[in-house]
């Protein structure tokens, strides 16, 4: 009998310690080896915030959103890539419900969209619709993409040096400086980050609280 309950309490020691160990490691040393390694990049880790001329936080360079103007308005944004709906083919995405359309290439509404979509930029950038890129007439995967092509970037260069009362040359300089190359020198297409460019053009889409 008294071999069984010393068993017993062994058995409860080790359980115990090994509760004890793995709470430790698991629980306290694994969780702060994450938050050290996240201090590393803790601009990143954050969100990748961006903030204006003021300081203010203005959105994601990891969170793409197209900003609008009413229509018949000067347009002076860069626009980024679209998510598009039932009731508008070029509605901007939205980062409380990111979501892809979900529709295929032979699906009528995604073609009769792109078409839509593709005769908007031509008549906003006053260019032929047949010049237009793929990625101002279709959205991501997330409908959240924060970056365009450079052949997109490039389209839009004549409205932003006109609206934004700068020169063409200008506008090239600040796409340029705001342009990501491929990742590890292999991996992505060169990339223009939208709300940065915007940014850099003196445009704001937050007030300060």
């Amino acid at each position: 009998m008294n071999r069984v309950i010393t068993g017993f309490l062994r058995q409860c020691v080790a359980a115990i310690g090994v509760l004890l160990a793995l709470t430790v490691v698991l629980g306290v040393a694994y969780p702060a080896a994450v938050w050290a390694i996240s201090r590393i990049d803790s601009h990143s880790a954050e969100g990748s915030q961006l903030a204006d001329a003021h300081g203010c936080d203005v959105g994601s360079a990891l969170i793409g959103i197209d900003p609008q103007v009413p229509a018949g308005q000067p347009d002076p944004y860069m626009h980024a890539r679209v998510l598009g709906s039932p009731d508008d083919p070029m509605a901007p995405g939205d980062a409380s419900g990111s979501a892809a359309s979900n529709k295929g290439p032979n699906n009528t509404d995604l073609a009769r969209w792109i078409e839509e979509r593709r005769t908007i930029v031509a008549e906003r950038e006053g260019i032929a619709p047949s010049v237009v890129p793929a990625d101002a007439v279709t959205g991501s995967g997330s409908g959240l993409d924060p970056d365009i092509s450079p052949d997109y970037a490039a389209l839009q260069v004549p409205r932003l040096a006109r609206e934004n009362h700068r020169t063409p040359e200008q506008i090239r300089a600040i796409i340029q400086q705001n342009t990501s190359t491929r990742q590890w020198g292999f991996l992505g297409q060169p990339r223009v980050n939208v709300l940065k460019v915007n940014l850099a053009l003196g445009h704001t889409v937050a007030v300060c609280r």
